[in-house]
């Protein structure tokens, strides 16, 4: 159209429409006759379809609907629908020239004459590719989305409106909180808080807060579906418009409780752990305090002891001695204590029933907690064993007892239990050098006036009390607490001011059975004439051992380190035991001149002694095998005893190796001897001796290995050392006579005070060292005794 056609043109209402369409880029604005044939284009169209005007017009607009929408008849169905109802409204793809295809919004009306008549169809197409590829990408992105939030397990992710009810809910809120989407929906989320968190407005709090600041984070304690309380973090966003208008919130909770629980073991874990070092520091302390504490009584006691002799007949002086001694068997106490604690006494652990025990101190502790505090103790039924210092656990209830006295002001209720427990995992993880299993709990429980929190943690330190100034010593519980610790054992007090305290004591579980106790035998005995190497750095501790011993009968000599010990070894001198103490100053340790000693001296015998054995010759708590240990302080007759025994042992191990075994004798071939001897190479040589007399030998090392035996098959002669580990053979003889009234027992050792031991069990006595004709005798007479 020409400049001065189209200024006509638009001189016309005809005319101002046709250049309005024909400006029109952005709609495919074009004409259809009454069969659908194209009678105009406009630049929209051909923007659009990629035609230009006398390509398309006159062409049929089913060129533009896919094949497979002509197939349908698309076309022809939208003119019949836009010609009955004056118009048809679609959106689908069409097709360009070039054959691609594009998403388009289309419009059909009908265009009618004056009179009604149908003269053809307005047509006006939109292309909308790029509005649906945003709408299709922004429905996947929120598909998307949705599926996250509603996949999260972990989280409760949802939405509240602008009062506080819930609007959605995910899988994570339904898992953590355990209401279902149609329970919690519509509902106030101040239902997942507790009761007196909603009586101080949190929730209100919370929403106002998001709603002033945009955000709002809290910890605490939140309710489920099911009442129970779990540890939850939240955080509430404020959610706007495009107008700033508070739309809602979205609300983020999270389980923190295993978190929660998880710090706070951890916090119990190193507090433990701090206490236990604590305690560890303080026990090494102890330990040597101890060893010089044990030093200066065992000076005291010595001279005392020897003092005795040159007083008898007075009985003034006497008394006083006696009174003295008292003092050194209490401070020998109160250092026995400080060992205890400090993990480093010696123990003598025996297979024993709690509960047996506990009932044999009933009678004891009533009259030591007097006569206003009732006792009570109870014991449960199948009562399972222990491996444990029956004497260490005498003190230690005696000790509690007394404690729980003064905590009742002389006037309560005292009860003691004892029964079997387990501790499982998740209890030992909490607690420092423990193992889960079967344990035997002793439990001690008074209604006295309680331990305050701030120092229950304190307890076990050594003289630390509660008490007053004069009324304990504050080593009670450290005893307790280093006597269970070395057992193997575990010790937990629960207390609360004014409403008593429980202290629980628990042992691991022995399968073995019950070994029986008795007591040591008292007979004095005497000494010898063999020369004896004592070895001690204190001046005063050696020269009370020296008189002692040359009081005695032996013959002495000393060195004040171990250095100088095994220069007199090296000189020559005949020495016949070294009495060493465990610590010694300098670079050679005392199990260090054991060794080379007897490396230069084989038939030497060594005894060790000390007040504080530290890990030299005790480990586990017990000594090592085959050693020899005198703890100080020592009397005149324990000392002399050990001599004895540590000396005839030594003896029966030259005599073993020297002896020929010659002798063979057709009365022993049918007799069955159990061998007890816990010096490997002694229970070896005896038993050749045993066999060369036709005997039949089984052999043990311990008490508690010799009772199976006798129970799994039958034996007629019992030869037992008496210096045995643990259990002593005199204790054993006792209980093997017990279970066997006809078998014969023949007791070896070097102590000559033990006869009338022998006399009253109906035994044979047989002395250290022995040759195998004096072990044939030995068995005779045991032979002729029972026969």
């Amino acid at each position: 159209m020409e400049k001065s056609d189209r200024f006509d043109a638009a001189q016309t209402s005809e005319g101002r429409y046709r250049l309005l369409v024909e400006a029109i880029t952005d709609y495919a604005i074009y004409m259809l006759d009454r069969d659908g044939h194209v009678t105009s284009w406009n630049p929209g169209a051909k923007r659009f379809k990629g035609y230009e005007a006398e390509e398309i017009i006159g062409h049929h607009f089913s060129t533009f609907y896919t094949e497979t929408e002509r197939e349908q008849k698309v076309p022809a169905l939208a003119l019949e629908e836009a010609e009955r109802t004056g118009r048809f409204e679609r959106e689908g793809w069409r097709v360009r020239k070039d054959g691609t295809q594009f998403w388009a919004h289309v419009i059909v009306d009908a265009i009618r004459s004056p009179k009604g008549e149908l003269v053809g169809f307005a047509k006006i197409t939109r292309d909308l590719t790029e509005r649906r590829a945003a709408e299709a990408k922004l429905r996947e992105s929120e598909q998307q989305f949705r599926l996250m939030v509603q996949s999260v397990t972990d989280y409760a992710i949802y939405m509240l409106d602008v009062e506080g009810n819930v609007a959605s809910w995910n899988a994570g809120a339904q898992r953590i909180k355990g209401y279902a989407p149609e329970e919690i929906i519509g509902r106030h989320f101040s239902n997942f808080y507790t009761e007196e968190d909603r009586a101080a407005g949190l929730p209100r709090t919370g929403l106002q807060t998001a709603s002033r600041d945009g955000r709002w984070e809290h910890e605490g304690q939140r309710v489920r579906k099911d009442g129970t309380r779990f540890w939850a973090h939240v955080v509430i966003d404020a959610i706007r418009d495009d107008d700033g208008k508070l739309v809602g919130f979205a609300k983020v909770t999270r389980d923190i409780t295993e978190r929660r629980e998880a710090e706070a073991a951890l916090q119990a874990a190193q507090g433990t752990m701090i206490r236990s070092q604590k305690l560890e520091a303080i026990g090494q302390l102890t330990g040597g305090v101890a060893h010089d504490f044990n030093n200066l009584l065992q000076v005291i006691s010595g001279n005392l002891q020897l003092l005795r002799k040159d007083i008898a007949g007075n009985a003034r002086a006497e008394m006083r001695v006696q009174n003295a001694l008292g003092g050194v068997a209490r401070g020998s106490k109160l250092a026995s204590q400080l060992l205890a604690f400090a993990r480093r006494q010696p123990l003598e652990p025996r297979v024993v029933n709690a509960g047996r025990l506990i009932k044999k101190l009933d009678e004891m502790l009533r009259r030591a907690l007097g006569g206003e505090i009732e006792v009570e103790t109870v014991v449960a039924g199948g009562l399972w064993n222990s491996l444990i210092d029956p004497d260490q656990l005498e003190n230690a209830i005696l000790n509690l007892a007394i404690n729980a006295r003064d905590a009742m002001n002389g006037e309560g209720r005292l009860t003691i239990e004892a029964s079997n427990a387990f501790l499982d995992d998740e209890y030992v993880r909490q607690h420092d050098e423990l193992s889960a299993g079967q344990y035997v709990m002793v439990a001690v429980t008074d209604t006295g006036t309680g331990i305050a929190p701030d120092i229950l943690e304190r307890v076990y330190e050594p003289f630390f009390t509660t008490k007053a100034e004069d009324k304990g010593t504050g080593l009670g519980l450290a005893m307790v607490y280093g006597f269970l610790k070395q057992s193997g054992g575990h010790v937990k007090i629960y207390s609360e001011v004014d409403a008593g305290t429980t202290v629980k004591l628990y042992f691991p579980r022995e399968v073995a059975s019950e070994d029986t106790l008795v007591a040591a035998p008292s007979d004095e005995i005497k000494g010898g004439e063999e020369t004896v190497l004592v070895v001690e750095d204190d001046d005063e501790v050696r020269e009370v051992a020296v008189s002692m011993l040359i009081e005695l009968g032996y013959r002495v000599v000393k060195a004040r380190d171990a250095a100088s010990a095994l220069v007199i070894v090296d000189s020559g001198i005949p020495i016949d035991l070294i009495f060493t103490d465990v610590m010694m100053p300098g670079t050679l340790r005392s199990p260090d001149l054991a060794r080379k000693a007897k490396e230069r001296l084989p038939g030497v015998a060594v005894l060790f002694t000390s007040g504080y054995t530290q890990n030299a010759i005790v480990h586990g708590g017990r000594l090592d095998q085959g050693v020899g240990l005198l703890a100080k302080p020592y009397t005149r007759e324990a000392l002399a005893r050990k001599i004895r025994h540590v000396l005839a042992n030594q003896a029966q191990r030259r005599a073993a190796q020297g002896s020929q075994h010659t002798v063979n004798e057709k009365a022993f071939k049918t007799a069955t001897v159990l061998l007890v001897e816990d010096d490997d190479l002694i229970r070896i040589t005896t038993a050749e001796m045993l066999s060369d007399l036709g005997c039949k030998v089984k052999q043990a090392s311990t008490a508690q290995d010799a009772l199976k035996i006798l129970e799994e098959g039958s034996v007629d002669i019992l030869l037992t050392d008496v210096g045995l580990p643990g259990v002593s053979g005199l204790q054993l003889a006792k209980e093997a006579s017990a279970r066997r009234p006809q078998l014969r027992i023949v007791l070896a050792t070097g102590d000559s005070g033990l006869k009338s031991e022998a006399t009253r069990l109906g035994a044979t006595f047989i002395v250290k060292p022995y040759t195998p004709a004096s072990l044939r005798q030995g068995l005779e007479r045991a032979m002729k005794m029972r026969s």
